[in-house]
């Protein structure tokens, strides 16, 4: 008998490949880091274990960690996520250009919308207080990028002439910690979505709340409307 007739198919790996293994950790990682993200919203950093993570997620408190060290690294992730999310898509903006103010609208949408999703809100609700150094440094050279980005963009406001002249470093601040408190108080079951609070916290911040008089306002919105006086004809 041939030898080749003895042979028979190698069974097949009940291990996934090595990069589907990969994927499914990243996407386990994910879980845990939202899901912690979630309680540390819910309840406090403090107040809230590895043990009350890993009984929301079905697993044990080992399992955790295969994808974390401890629980400062989590809110470490936690928090660094958000910042990233913020940089990345303050990032965007800037690269696609257009005139100072419309980007800095489109920053603080940016901005809102991070801030009323989990991540987001556990920057503003957690913040950086119980991470021990260096963590700590880490994450406020993170959010001095931001806040660098947003005063160079009412820098750039002022001098095209859409903002009025500020202290930039003032108001990114004054602007930063308005829409940093949308955090606090957010809420995914309220009336308002994360854009109609955007449209209208930018309008408040930029507009203000005072009511103007209404010659005022009609010789602003005449001055705005520029037009170009018609060229006299001249002589053949």
């Amino acid at each position: 008998m041939a030898t080749s007739a003895l042979r028979t198919a190698a069974p097949a790996s009940p291990w996934e490949p090595a990069s589907t293994r990969a994927q499914q950790r990243e996407v386990k990682r994910n879980a845990v880091l939202q899901t912690a993200a979630q309680l540390f919203n819910e309840r406090g950093f403090h107040a809230t274990s590895l043990d009350d993570i890993a009984e929301r997620l079905n697993v044990s408190k080992p399992t955790l960690y295969y994808y974390v060290e401890s629980k400062d690294q989590i809110l470490l992730e936690c928090v660094r996520t958000a910042l990233d999310l913020m940089h990345d898509g303050i990032e965007a903006v800037r690269a696609a250009g257009g005139s100072a103010i419309e980007q800095l609208k489109a920053c603080m949408r940016i901005y809102t919308g991070v801030v009323t999703q989990d991540f987001g809100m556990c920057v503003i609700r957690i913040g950086e207080d119980p991470l021990p150094e260096p963590l700590k440094t880490e994450l406020r050279r993170l959010k001095a990028g931001i806040d660098l980005q947003f005063r160079r963009l009412i820098a750039d406001g002022v001098a095209e002439g859409s903002l009025a002249p500020c202290d930039p470093k003032m108001a990114a601040f004054m602007l930063a910690g308005a829409l940093s408190w949308v955090g606090r108080w957010y809420r995914s079951d309220g009336h308002l979505s994360p854009e109609e609070i955007a449209d209208q916290g930018i309008d408040l911040l930029l507009n203000g709340v005072l009511q103007r008089p209404v010659a005022t306002r009609r010789k602003k919105a005449a001055s705005a409307k520029v037009t170009k006086a018609p060229r006299k004809k001249g002589k053949a």
